[in-house]
């Protein structure tokens, strides 16, 4: 029989059914297909399904196990590229690029546990759905015969989701350049003081929006992060002009207050701008969270020959086991999924990134304070 891939061969029915009878009494085949919680089939060396866990069966949408018995696990699935040849799923044109067939076939060369991911398009009630899994397949022999345990693990929406952030990524990245692109071209042509005062402003916003969406890019990535600081020399009351404006408005400081220090140090540090902002700006949003209104948040800087410390304080005091975990990534006390990423940033962007060192300290008398160091650098 033709085939552009795997061996078309199969079982025939009075062989299929021995082995799905050897393998329904194996009492270790039985454990694993009622122990594993993902899906599970168990297939023969002709790749035909002889067993499956009740996972698998309700993903399939199949009442009676018998109907997926004997089956590839392309045809079980409903692949559209499993019936285009004589020989079924594993033997189309398609299937040589197929993540499942691909671990199914190595292992079955090799002898070895084999993992690919696999994207397949299924067809159900005349309807293509696409879907994304990760394939193990493992071999394991059994009174002389040998068998091959399919593990699948569903990903579709992890990878739907990770594909929708890199087109956001990129869309909301052209979005800013054209309206930076735009006020380039005001300031050149405008002769009135006001729109070029507007459009300056506009520019700042825009470039600070190019620096979060950089920084969250980082951020949203699992361990890599692919943001490169741009170290420029910032005076200090930069710094903290930049903090006033941000939280003029911010809705985290209604009804609250915010102290800035009166007296600041007259010095130029060497640092990347928009992270230092992000850092204090988290700082600070994290203390107005735990501040009550008509209560202060605190901000202040101190200096040394060799370095410079930002301090944010609040009167709440952080709990002992919360304090525990406090910088850990997607801890959070909230219950909304998403949370959790502020006070771990502190960390990534301040020290990760800038070589500084985040710190805090929380007591019943003196309240919480946030710390971030650096080393002035000449």
């Amino acid at each position: 029989m033709d085939t552009y891939f795997a061996p078309a061969e199969r079982l025939n029915k009075e062989e299929l059914l021995k082995e799905i009878e050897f393998v329904s009494k194996n009492p270790i085949i039985d454990g694993l297909l009622h122990s594993v919680s993902g899906f599970l089939a168990v297939l023969n060396e002709h790749r035909q399904i002889l067993s499956l866990n009740h996972s698998l069966l309700e993903m399939l949408g199949v009442d009676n196990v018998e109907e997926a018995l004997g089956l590839r696990p392309g045809e079980a699935l409903q692949c559209i590229h499993s019936c285009e040849m004589p020989g079924g799923c594993g033997t189309s044109q398609f299937c040589s690029t197929c993540g499942a067939a691909i671990s199914i076939v190595s292992t079955l060369a090799k002898d070895l546990p084999v993992e690919r991911e696999c994207a397949i398009t299924i067809e159900k009630l005349n309807r293509k759905q696409d879907l994304f899994f990760r394939v193990r397949c493992v071999p394991i022999t059994y009174d002389s015969k040998r068998f091959l345990l399919l593990f699948l693990q569903d990903i579709s929406y992890q990878q739907r989701l990770s594909a929708l952030e890199r087109l956001f990524f990129h869309d909301i990245n052209g979005i800013i350049g054209g309206i930076m692109n735009n006020c380039a071209l005001i300031n050149l042509k405008a002769t009135d003081e006001k729109i070029k005062d507007i459009s300056q402003t506009l520019d700042r916003l825009s470039s600070r929006l190019a620096s979060e969406v950089a920084m969250q890019r980082s951020l949203s990535q699992t361990e890599s992060v692919v943001y490169q600081p741009i170290f420029s020399s910032v005076p200090v009351t930069r710094i903290f002009q930049e903090i006033k404006d941000i939280f003029s408005n911010n809705p985290a400081v209604k009804n609250k207050g915010l102290i800035l220090p009166t007296d600041l140090p007259d010095i130029v540090i060497k640092t990347d701008f928009s992270l230092l902002i992000r850092v204090l700006s988290n700082m600070i949003t994290n203390a107005f969270e735990a501040t009550k209104e008509g209560d202060n948040v605190k901000i202040w800087v101190e200096t040394s020959k060799e370095s410079i410390t930002f301090s944010v304080w609040n009167k709440k005091t952080i709990p002992g086991d919360i304090a525990k975990r406090i910088f850990q990534r997607n801890f959070s006390t909230k219950h909304e999924s998403g949370r959790g990423l502020g006070t771990y940033s502190m960390k990534l962007f301040g020290e990760d990134m800038l070589g500084g060192k985040v710190n805090f300290t929380t007591s019943e008398k003196e309240g919480t304070v946030f710390r971030f160091s650096l080393q002035i650098k000449a």
